[in-house]
């Protein structure tokens, strides 16, 4: 996943982060027990001596990899909200980090990690913990306003993980006679239904939904499926 810290980057750092981002599908696919140096090259299509002009060893690359996901995370704010419209924008924003979060960050990655690396299974957890809470203050602003409707927002946070993943799986897709593009925006339907109030959904805009669950699509068909 890029993050909009890139454009502060130097060469060096530049460069480590395309590797990982080439890196990050099989990782999320596999995990990273068994991998070996060479067969992490190969994946980040380097060769191993170009591989260790930017990576000292195995743990320096899981933390890069747990650190681009914690950036991508850090790069959730939610200031105070006034109108429906406000919201509205806000919540598809929130809609598309969740969605990738689930896509990459998989079970098999976040077991291996607690394991192997629990400092690094902590930062990660403590990220995606303080990104919970800043979303529920958003939510309860929301619910306060009369906005929202009052929902669980941890509900909702169990969805995002748990049927994103379902999606995510291509016979549960073609068991249903389901593409992704077409699960992800009946997804998004039904999350914002719970959400809005039937009377503040009249007032929202869903122009760029489409082009957003068309970039979702092809971003996880390209690096996952």
């Amino acid at each position: 996943m890029n993050t909009n810290q890139d454009n502060a980057k130097s060469p060096q750092d530049e460069m480590r982060s395309k590797l990982l981002i080439k890196l990050i599908p099989t990782v999320r696919k596999k995990g990273f027990q068994s991998l070996r140096m060479d067969e992490i090259a190969k994946y980040m299509d380097v060769s191993k001596a170009t591989m260790y002009k930017y990576f000292a060893s195995k743990e320096e690359i899981i933390e890069g990899v747990v650190n681009s996901f914690v950036q991508y995370i850090n790069e959730l704010t939610v200031q105070s909200l006034d109108t429906v419209q406000s919201f509205d924008t806000k919540f598809r924003q929130l809609f598309e980090q969740a969605i990738l979060l689930a896509a990459y960050i998989s079970d098999t990655f976040l077991d291996e990690l607690k394991v192997m690396y629990p400092d690094l299974y902590s930062s990660l957890k403590e990220a995606m913990k303080r990104r919970e809470d800043k979303i529920s203050s958003f939510y309860q602003e929301g619910k306060e306003k009369g906005i929202f409707n009052d929902v669980n927002e941890r509900l909702i946070f169990l969805q995002e993980d748990v049927l994103v993943r379902a999606m995510l799986d291509m016979k549960f897709l073609m068991l249903h006679h389901m593409t992704l593009n077409q699960v992800l925006l009946d997804f998004y339907k039904l999350i914002k239904l719970q959400l809005f109030k039937a009377e503040k959904l009249e007032v929202t805009n869903d122009s760029d939904v489409i082009q957003k669950i068309d970039y979702m699509t092809q971003k996880i068909t390209r690096d996952l499926l």
